[in-house]
């Protein structure tokens, strides 16, 4: 029974290497199934190609730009204004996140302003926001860090609340006070849900830094070769291969991240290849729960 059992489990290890494995390879099959499809209609005649330039000729702009040099110093722009937004996003959401999951008093106090803001789409504040600060990068940075803050506020506060209880407990009865408990249990636990509010966080924030740069029509950046092209005729190739570069940055950056929460958290459960691809309700939870905190900003960023 034990051999069975042992081979058993090999074999599903076995599988789930091979899976993960093949996640690639299926990844790279899509996106080439999607651009000969995107190259068949438009070679065909189906949609005009003013409207839907072949996939071969939007590739080969997008790939040309790499050599523009206004192109990547508005993009460097849009890249700058994403990373100082997430930076204060996390230098705000983190603590504070971890202000009211430590103190009940205080979230109870703050619930009703929390949840008020929380709905609000960040573009709607775009006016409100150039009237106060002008319109330069500070606009920008202060709609990315608005809409930023979410994910990882309520990733916070919901890490603290799955510390494991009996090791706090432990810790008061040897005598440790809160701010011990804090640092040496309730933060390192709540880590991994930080971190998946950041990565959230940042996707969000690559879409605002673009967004808002198209609404706003003012700067530089990448949003702003988008809205230059759409107005040019015959701009469309242009506007999709910004696109393209817009998608990149956002995988790039996904797959960072992923990687480093791997490297710095892999006892986690979507870290574990058998996990990932036969997941038991109970190591879904925290994801489920996670996302519903941050659905409603997720629709209007």
């Amino acid at each position: 029974m034990k051999r069975a059992r042992v081979r058993a489990r090999v074999r599903e290890l076995g599988r789930g290497r091979v899976r993960v494995r093949q996640e690639p390879v299926l990844g790279v099959l899509g996106v080439l199934l999607a651009f000969g499809v995107c190259e068949a209609v438009s070679r065909a005649g189906i949609v005009r190609r003013s409207y839907l330039p072949p996939a071969s000729e939007v590739l080969a702009r997008a790939v040309e730009l790499a050599g523009d040099r206004a192109f990547l110093d508005g993009l460097g722009a849009t890249l700058r204004a994403w990373a100082l937004g997430l930076g204060l996003a996390c230098a705000i959401a983190i603590p504070l996140g971890l202000l009211l999951g430590s103190v009940p008093v205080v979230d109870a106090a703050v619930r009703a302003i929390v949840e008020f803001l929380r709905p609000l789409p960040s573009v709607a504040l775009i006016p409100l926001v150039s009237l106060l600060l002008g319109s330069g990068t500070e606009t920008k940075v202060a709609l990315i860090t608005y809409a930023s803050v979410w994910p990882i506020l309520f990733n916070t506060v919901y890490g603290l609340g799955e510390t494991d209880p009996l090791a706090k407990d432990t810790l008061r009865a040897f005598g440790f006070g809160r701010l011990s408990v804090l640092l040496h249990v309730e933060l390192p636990g709540t880590a991994p849900f930080i971190a998946a509010g950041i990565r959230i966080s940042a996707a969000i924030a690559l879409i605002l830094a673009v967004a808002t740069e198209i609404l706003a029509g003012f700067g530089e950046g990448l949003g702003i070769f988008i809205a230059q092209a759409g107005t040019a005729t015959d701009g469309t190739r242009d506007v999709l291969a910004g696109v393209v570069w817009a998608g990149t940055l956002g995988l790039v950056i996904d797959g960072v991240l992923v990687r480093c929460e791997r490297r710095a958290f892999p006892w986690t459960p979507e870290h574990r290849p058998r996990e990932r691809q036969a997941r038991p309700a109970s190591a879904s939870v925290r994801g489920e729960r996670s996302a519903a905190d941050v659905s409603d900003h997720e629709v209007h960023p």
